[in-house]
């Protein structure tokens, strides 16, 4: 597996994996600053877990070398950035599960943040990127290349 760390994005894949590549390294450095800032849902699996920073640590790695790999055609770089691009659902589900079973709730998820008016953690705009991300990287033209090009 060779890496080349001085390449950090390719031209020569398809407008899907390029976009896909330029906002996973954007989500990087938001899920960076938000271990930085303390708040939102990384603040609080940060704060109730022990683990919980080296778990949002994880998704910013994630995220990083995800589009490090998927730069230099490596198949791994590809499920890494899947993985990444699933990381702010999963740790809002958690983070939801976990706030009310603290405060003595069931365990109904909800997609709407009542008291912030926030629409699944980080507002709306937060989560058409990350839906958008989803997409780009499940797209058909993105799973063809990454079959066929990537080693």
């Amino acid at each position: 597996m060779n890496v080349n760390f001085r390449k950090w994005f390719d031209r020569m894949q398809p407008q899907t994996l390029q976009i896909a590549t330029w906002l996973l390294y954007l989500d990087g450095v938001f899920a960076l600053l938000a271990i930085v800032d303390r708040s939102g849902v990384e603040g609080y699996l940060m704060r109730r877990y022990d683990l919980g920073f080296i778990v949002v640590l994880g998704v910013v790695g994630l995220y990083a070398f995800g589009g490090l790999l998927m730069a230099n055609d490596l198949r791994l770089g590809w499920r890494l950035a899947v993985a990444a691009s699933f990381s702010p659902f999963a740790l809002n589900i958690i983070g939801t599960r976990s706030a009310l079973s603290t405060f003595g709730f069931g365990s109904p998820i909800s997609l709407y943040d009542h008291v912030t008016g926030r629409v699944f953690g980080g507002g709306s705009i937060s989560l058409l990127f990350n839906v958008a991300l989803v997409v780009l990287l499940l797209h058909p033209q993105s799973r063809e290349h990454q079959r066929i090009w990537f080693h």
